[in-house]
């Protein structure tokens, strides 16, 4: 169904139709004073009639479709789909990505090759974004300090694309696990108490930030911020040294008694993932997260036509000009 935002703005197509119809009645009445314009004699007449030609009569034409389409694009018009039925879940989850230097460790897989923990993190992360169709899902970045990626949305496909712009280093080289807590329960404040829900992910303990992680945590469990945590990182990885490979451990960084007791205070649970295959199968289980029944909302797409419309007037104008053009080079104009 079309739409016009600004439909009032239409009535402005009849302005060129009135200011021809006062300068046809101010011509008319000029005419009165000229009684002998009937004597003019026929040739006259006839060569007056001549001289609109063809030309002129098609420039006429498109610069009144130019016109007419250029107030259309003005007006605003916007074309309504058909409406569908969103049925959102009621579960509103933040979701911090921790992107410090540590997440570059290369010691996952993805199709059997190595990766880094942070390309491991976001192929899980878009599989589990796009599937909480009816969530509103936000990106909370954190390394030396924490950012707002993206705010709680529905748009789950764009909230998807921002994961994978993210890179390590975006947020400073160490860990704010505190401050990414901190930002999540500011950002979750006005939500209805059942509904708020965090997912911190990261490889490393608390290096930097302004608040203390368990103090946040505490906060958050005042606050009603059910927070559950993921720590990343294999625990045993072939490195090369200087006498051959050796076997190391590339986790002795993560502080899981921390994650731990934030998941416990907040009534949230503590994961583990050494793989890739793990990590996914641990947002399979928070994907399980029994939703909060919510009302149906309708919604209607909405399609802007405002830049093919005037698009197309500017191609009639064009269109105009150029006919005029070719109108004086042969001498029809």
């Amino acid at each position: 169904m079309l739409e016009f935002i600004w439909p009032w703005f239409l009535l402005v197509s009849l302005l060129p139709l009135l200011m021809k119809l006062t300068k046809a009645a101010e011509s008319e009445q000029k005419a009165l004073w000229w009684p002998h314009l009937a004597k003019f004699n026929q040739g006259e007449l006839n060569l007056s009639v001549k001289k609109q030609s063809f030309s002129k009569h098609i420039i006429r034409l498109f610069l009144w479709i130019s016109w007419l389409l250029l107030v259309v694009a003005i007006a605003r018009p916007v074309w309504l789909g058909e409406p569908k039925s969103v049925t959102p879940s009621g579960r509103d989850l933040l979701i911090a990505l921790d992107l410090s230097g540590s997440m570059q460790t290369a010691d996952m897989k993805i199709n059997q090759q190595a990766a880094n923990r942070l390309d491991a993190a976001k192929q899980v992360l878009n599989r589990f974004i796009t599937e909480r169709q009816g969530d509103r899902i936000g990106i909370i970045v954190f390394g030396s300090k924490a950012y707002l990626q993206a705010p709680l949305s529905y748009d789950l496909d764009t909230i998807a694309q921002l994961v994978n712009e993210t890179q390590i280093g975006f947020a400073g080289e160490n860990t704010a696990i505190g401050d990414a807590i901190g930002l999540g329960i500011k950002r979750l404040a006005n939500i209805d108490a059942d509904k708020r829900v965090m997912i911190l992910m990261t490889d490393g303990a608390n290096t930097a930030g302004r608040v203390k992680p368990d103090q946040a945590a505490q906060f958050a469990a005042k606050q009603g911020v059910k927070i559950h945590t993921i720590g990343i990182g294999a625990e045993q990885m072939v490195s090369q040294g200087f006498f051959g490979p050796r076997v190391i451990n590339p986790s002795t960084d993560l502080d899981e008694e921390l994650l731990q007791k934030v998941a416990d205070l907040t009534q949230g649970q503590y994961f583990r993932a050494k793989s890739t295959q793990e990590l996914a199968s641990i947002y399979a289980t928070l994907d399980a997260l029994e939703p909060t029944p919510g009302e149906d909302q309708w919604q209607r797409p909405k399609t802007t036509l405002f830049n093919m419309i005037a698009l197309a007037s500017l191609f009639f104008l064009f269109l105009a000009l150029y006919t005029r053009w070719n109108a004086i080079r042969k001498g029809q104009f």
